[in-house]
């Protein structure tokens, strides 16, 4: 397993994003389960009549066959020394690159936390929804995040991270992803493959963003795969009322981690939709990065 740079930068709101470390999560031929429907090489799927964010477009990474991580440290003044692995969403077909990726990294960075944004197979919606630790679509995602988790306290000291301070961070599918990686509770969903996966694949806290298919739509109770114990992790939601991705994945969620005496913070707000990562609009949804901040300090 080696270490790569990538030498190019980009420019978030005026500023620029350091380059990257990125690092392949598995050992070549050695990526336990479920494998990613790929058709050609992995690129960019977005195309010239796709929906504006905040009036700009998103890159819509697909046929993702090897999972990596790209690590953005902070300046050295900020950090704080939490690292966060980020998951982006995509209905786990692709992966909203730049939107729930490299810009969350970007503002992560900018509050002194480490970002360790997730590159995880794509597409394994063909899968399904059938599974009992996870609906079979979610299984190589989540196994990709744990496996990050790892590597992630694996190079603590090198990467200047409390190992005891690792959270996750999903959005939608990728919201799903951190979820299960978060309730899992450090139990790994495959077998070790080398000794960096001696060290914990526990979340210490989860920040779930419109996260989706934790929750039956028509009756609000979790599915049967979301098992919320006094063990869970701390965790942060944040949700639109009118997403069309059920909002009461969240509320459902922070309800068992309520009744199971686990700290929690839920933001709902009337309106905002869906898929807005951490861009800023007239919406106030689009403002839940101040508070996430502020739940993270507090933490």
């Amino acid at each position: 397993m080696t270490y790569r740079l990538i030498f190019c930068s980009i420019i978030l709101s005026g500023r620029l994003l350091a380059e990257p470390v990125v690092l392949d999560l598995w050992p070549t031929d050695n990526m336990p389960g479920p494998r990613a429907f790929i058709e050609g090489e992995e690129r960019d799927l977005s195309k010239p009549d796709d929906r504006l964010i905040a009036g700009r477009k998103i890159i819509k990474l697909g046929h993702v066959s090897t999972p990596q991580v790209h690590l953005y440290l902070p300046e050295k003044a900020k950090a704080t020394g939490s690292a966060i692995v980020v998951a982006p969403g995509g209905g786990f077909s692709i992966l909203a690159w730049d939107l729930e990726g490299t810009e969350v990294a970007d503002w992560l960075n900018q509050i002194g936390v480490a970002a360790v944004v997730l590159k995880y197979r794509v597409p394994t919606r063909q899968h399904g929804d059938d599974g009992d630790l996870a609906p079979k679509k979610a299984l190589g995602p989540m196994m990709d995040l744990q496996r990050a988790l790892s590597l992630t306290r694996a190079n603590a000291d090198e990467w200047g991270i409390d190992s005891e301070w690792v959270g996750v961070m999903g959005f939608s599918a990728g919201g799903v992803t951190a979820a299960l990686a978060a309730i899992a509770n450090g139990k790994r969903a495959y077998e070790p493959v080398d000794p960096r996966d001696q060290s914990s694949c526990r979340a210490d806290f989860a920040m779930l963003i419109y996260p989706g298919f934790l929750a039956d739509p028509e009756t609000g109770k979790l599915k049967p795969f979301v098992k919320i114990t006094e063990d869970s992790p701390p965790m942060f939601f944040t949700h639109a009322a009118d997403d069309r991705v059920t909002c009461l994945s969240s509320t459902a969620t922070f309800n068992a981690l309520k009744l199971a005496g686990v700290p929690a913070a839920l933001h709902i707000y009337e309106s905002g939709g869906h898929g807005y990562g951490v861009r800023r609009t007239s919406e106030p949804v689009t403002q839940w990065t101040d508070r996430a901040a502020e739940w993270l300090e507090v933490r």
